[in-house]
């Protein structure tokens, strides 16, 4: 196999985490390599529908995930898990971009296959933290609030740039710290660990929706400011939720106005 998008909806398909994994590594090298290219006469993607993934995690309505303490294993074994699922579902959400969006920059596809690797290296870490725990991912009810957005935005390359890296991944470059400061306070060294080379790398990750969103726009003429508070109002309505990292978040290419422009926004949520 020589084409990228056969290859990405391989690992997009997938429903075992760990083959998941494998086939995301090995993708990734392939295309360094130079084995992979995203191929003119490869087949249109199929409409988005589920994503492969396992039997569990649960999924139900975000409002019904319940919150627990971080005094306890149990506590800060669901927060792990939490990110875990976050992270799982990034690794599809990369894919999804790779193979969904076709007749783009062999940049876009290396950013993007870039980050399904990382995402996976991040969920392994999370994988055996939760298993130092005692648990593994599926014991704890998730929501699917990441691959819902995914398929609201796979009509359109500038809205998803805009929404999945830019609005809904990068709310971990605002909360983030504080699950850190949270665990520090109960002396989770080694979650806090794991915590911090994602929140290092998520920069990376936001900032290539930036930069995709932004390339997006020059490619359609039309002005990114405006169109991603647009694209905010249309599609989060009163959903979004403040406050904003800002140092985080300029470091991943928003501007000051912009973040002047989402903080009204999410205050009047």
């Amino acid at each position: 196999m020589t084409d990228l998008h056969t290859a990405a909806k391989r690992c997009l398909d997938a429903t075992d985490p760990a083959e998941k994994l494998r086939l995301t590594h090995a993708t990734w090298d392939a295309l360094q390599s130079g084995q992979l290219r995203a191929e003119a006469t490869s087949p249109a993607p199929d409409p988005i529908g589920t994503p492969g993934r396992p039997a569990l995690p649960r999924l139900v309505p975000q409002r019904q995930v319940p919150h627990r303490g971080l005094g306890t294993p149990d506590g800060r074994a669901a927060l792990v898990h939490a990110v875990a699922h976050i992270e799982f579902n990034a690794i599809n959400l990369a894919w999804d971009a790779v193979y969904r969006f076709r007749h783009m920059p062999p940049d876009y596809y290396c950013d993007w296959a870039s980050c399904a690797n990382d995402e996976a290296r991040h969920f392994a870490m999370l994988s055996n933290r939760l298993a130092e725990l005692g648990y593994k991912y599926g014991d704890f009810d998730a929501h699917n609030g990441l691959w819902e957005m995914a398929e609201k935005t796979a009509h359109h390359d500038t809205a998803r740039m805009a929404l999945v890296p830019r609005v809904l991944e990068a709310r971990g470059l605002d909360v983030t710290p504080g699950m850190i400061e949270r665990l520090r306070s109960v002396g989770d060294e080694n979650t806090i660990a794991i915590l911090e080379v994602i929140l290092r790398e998520e920069v990376a990750h936001v900032a290539a929706g930036t930069r995709w969103f932004k390339w997006c726009c020059e490619r359609d003429g039309v002005d990114p400011r405006e169109t991603f508070l647009d694209f905010v109002r249309d599609y989060m309505g009163r959903n979004l939720r403040g406050p904003f990292n800002r140092p985080a978040r300029l470091q991943a290419g928003f501007d000051q106005v912009e973040l002047d422009h989402l903080t009204k926004l999410a205050l009047a949520s």
